[in-house]
């Protein structure tokens, strides 16, 4: 892990870049462009090049999918926020896997009664790569 220390103009804060793609947009001098994006009752802050688990969307593995629910993009150093999306912008992104996650185990029960119930669940994903932001 990588750390920055970035002086502003109230305090100084501190940013953890885990990547060495952030490191080397920085060092040439780039900003990092990202966006907050809602899908699935969510919202995400994504970066081109970034791999998430989202909510399953009804995509098949290798399609391209957009999500035009942007209600916030930072561009150039200036961020826009929308009332309630930002208009014009868009996230193209391209499905990695739709799968399952851990199995997670639900155990009633209630003591000296002799009621036991098992349940398990597993919930499903798709794992996307954001190819490009557009503002």
């Amino acid at each position: 892990m990588i750390l920055l220390v970035v002086v502003g103009s109230r305090s100084n804060r501190v940013k953890r870049f885990n990547s060495t793609w952030h490191l080397a947009s920085l060092e040439r001098g780039g900003v990092i462009m990202y966006a907050i994006i809602e899908t699935g009752g969510k919202q995400y802050r994504v970066q081109e090049g970034d791999t998430l688990f989202i909510e399953k969307l009804d995509v098949n593995q290798g399609e391209a999918v957009e999500f035009d629910k942007i209600l916030a993009l930072s561009k150039d150093g200036q961020l826009s926020l929308g009332t309630p999306v930002v208009n014009g912008a868009k996230v193209t992104a391209t499905v990695v896997e739709n799968g399952k996650g851990p199995k997670v185990i639900i155990f009633k029960y209630k003591s000296k009664k002799d009621y036991r119930k098992k349940q398990g669940h597993r919930q499903p994903y798709t794992k996307i790569k954001v190819d490009s932001i557009q503002g």
